[in-house]
């Protein structure tokens, strides 16, 4: 059943580089919950594909954060459904965003200054607030006198 899984019309994922592993799922299934292993492990390693442009790959190192183990490998984990195939196809579709998530190249920042008219302002708040602080320290030491 090895094929080839559509992230774009233009990129796709070779099938054979996604590594699954079936396990118990927990929680609650009825007599069969011991029996069968309907949890499913996807595991694709990042770094060393060759499906994936560099800098996409990197990206998506970036937007797995913590499903990423030290070699670089997305590790995810799907146990929603109570079948191992929809399981399977659920972890798949995960990838998939993931990877049409890193797709998208991040907004370069602009550096900016604030106006003239900002500056001045902020200058205007902040006397006010050092006025009205001026007026309760000197009403203070007025009550200590007393």
């Amino acid at each position: 059943m090895s094929g080839v899984i559509e992230i774009t019309p233009t990129l796709a994922l070779d099938e054979r580089e996604l590594v699954f592993r079936f396990v118990q799922s927990e929680g609650p299934g009825g007599q069969n919950v011991n029996k069968v292993a309907t949890s499913v492990e996807l595991r694709f390693d990042a770094t060393h594909t060759s499906s994936l442009p560099a800098e996409v790959s990197q990206r998506l190192v970036r937007l797995a954060g913590k499903r990423v183990t030290e070699q670089g490998v997305v590790v995810i984990t799907a146990r929603r459904y109570r079948t191992q195939d929809a399981n399977r196809q659920d972890a798949i579709r995960r990838l998939v965003k993931l990877i049409q998530q890193a797709l998208v190249p991040p907004n370069q920042r602009r550096a900016t200054r604030p106006s003239g008219a900002a500056r001045a302002e902020r200058l205007t708040d902040k006397k006010r607030r050092g006025a009205v602080k001026q007026t309760r320290r000197s009403r203070l030491s007025r009550d200590e006198e007393e």
